[in-house]
C-alpha cells in the first residue's frame, strides 16, 4: 500500500514538472500588441518628422499620426507558451505564427533590411502622390532596379542603368519600359539605350518567355522619381510601409498654406503609390487602440482593411473613416475641418 502511494505521488509530481515546462517551453508565435503613434506633423527625437526644404513649407495645429504594431517574439526571443496564452485572453493583443513576420528562408538581418527598404520606398511614393495630388510636376526615370541570375539581360545590363529608349521608342518612366519590352513575341530582340554614369549605352537582349507566356529579359524595373525640391522624413528605425497615406498627409499639410486638419487630432494607416492608391496592412486592430490611447478622434483605413476593424477593441468613440484613395482622405479631411458632411463619411462600421 505504501509502495503504492510513493508511486502515485511521485507520478502526479512528474506530470506536474511536466506540465510547468512545456508552460515555459518556447513556442512558434508572434504577441501583435498596440504599438506608438507618431505625429507626422510633429517631432520625433529632437527632429521635425517631416522636412521640406527648397520651397515655401507651413506649420499647422492637429495630428495626422500613422501608428505601428509592437511585435514580440521571433527566431531570437524566447517566447513561452503561457505568454502566449496571456496575448491570446487580451483583447488588445493578436498571436500569430511566427512564420508571418519572420519566413523560415530568411535571417532576421535580411528582413529588417527589407523593413528598411519598404520605408523608405513609402516615403518616396508619398512625397510623389502628395505632389500629384497638389498638381506639382516632377520627373521619373525607369531604371534597373535587379538583374536575375541566368536570364538574358545578364551581362549586358546593370543595375542602376536608366532605360532611356526601347527600340528607339523614348521611355519616360517603369510602366512606359514595361509595355515597350512586353509588346513583341518571346524571343524576338529588344534594343535598349540606357544611360549608365552619364554615359549613352546601347544594348540589344533577348526576350524570353515566362509562366504567363509573356516575353521577358531578366530584369526589375522601378521608377527613380526626382521632385523639384527635397522632402526628408525622420522616424527613426520603424520600417516597413504602411504609414505611406499619413506620410502623404503630412507633406500636403506642411505645403499647404491651410491647415487639412483645422486642430483635429486624425490617425490612420495604409500604404500609398505615387498614383494616390491606398492599400491595405496588417494589424489595423492593434493600430486603432494605439490611435485611441493617442486620443485620435478619426481613423483612417483602407477600404481592404475594413473587416480587421470589426477585430479591434478600440471603442466607438473613434469614428473609422474609409477611403481608397488619397484624394479620398483629403475630402474626408475637408468635411472633418469645416463639419460639412462629417457626419457622413464612408465608415467600415455601421452607424
Amino acid at each position: 500500500m505504501f509502495r503504492r502511494a510513493m508511486t502515485l505521488i511521485v507520478a502526479v509530481i512528474l506530470l506536474a514538472g511536466l506540465a510547468a515546462g512545456a508552460v515555459y517551453l518556447p513556442v512558434p508565435y508572434l504577441v501583435a500588441s498596440p504599438g506608438i503613434a507618431l505625429n507626422t506633423l510633429g517631432t520625433y527625437d529632437g527632429e521635425q518628422v517631416i522636412r521640406i526644404d527648397g520651397t515655401e513649407s507651413y506649420t499647422h495645429d492637429g495630428e495626422l499620426s500613422m501608428v505601428t504594431v509592437q511585435y514580440s517574439g521571433g527566431p531570437d526571443v524566447r517566447m513561452d507558451l503561457f505568454t502566449v496564452l496571456g496575448a491570446w485572453l487580451s483583447p488588445t493583443q493578436a498571436v500569430l505564427p511566427q512564420e508571418a513576420l519572420f519566413p523560415p528562408d530568411q535571417t532576421v538581418e535580411e528582413i529588417t533590411q527589407t523593413q528598411t527598404v519598404e520605408m523608405n520606398s513609402s516615403q518616396r511614393r508619398a512625397t510623389a502622390a502628395a505632389l500629384t495630388q497638389m498638381g506639382v510636376d516632377y520627373e521619373t526615370k525607369a531604371f534597373v532596379a535587379e538583374v536575375m541570375k541566368d536570364m538574358p539581360a545578364q551581362g549586358e545590363l546593370r543595375k542602376g542603368d536608366v532605360i532611356t529608349r526601347v527600340d528607339g521608342e523614348p521611355v519616360a518612366d517603369k510602366e512606359e519600359a514595361v509595355e515597350l519590352v512586353g509588346d513583341r513575341r518571346p524571343g524576338d530582340t529588344v534594343a535598349l539605350t540606357v544611360d549608365r554614369g552619364g554615359e549613352k549605352v546601347r544594348v540589344e537582349v533577348a526576350t524570353e518567355e515566362n509562366d504567363e507566356g509573356e516575353p521577358i529579359i531578366g530584369v526589375l524595373i522601378a521608377d527613380r522619381m526626382n521632385f523639384p525640391f527635397e522632402v526628408e522624413i525622420s522616424v527613426g528605425e520603424i520600417g516597413g510601409p504602411s504609414a505611406g497615406m499619413m506620410f502623404a498627409l503630412g507633406i500636403i499639410d506642411r505645403l499647404s498654406e491651410q491647415s487639412l486638419t483645422g486642430g483635429h487630432e486624425i490617425a490612420g494607416t495604409g500604404t500609398i503609390t505615387p498614383e494616390g492608391e491606398v492599400g491595405g496592412v496588417s494589424g489595423v486592430a492593434q493600430k486603432m487602440v494605439s490611435a485611441q490611447r493617442l486620443g485620435a478622434e478619426y481613423f483612417l483605413v483602407a477600404g481592404e482593411s475594413c473587416a480587421q476593424t470589426f477585430e479591434s477593441a478600440a471603442t466607438g468613440e473613434i469614428e473609422v473613416v474609409k477611403v481608397q484613395t488619397l484624394d479620398d482622405a483629403v475630402e474626408a479631411l475637408k468635411a472633418i475641418r469645416t463639419g460639412e458632411g462629417a457626419g457622413d463619411l464612408p465608415s467600415c462600421r455601421p452607424r
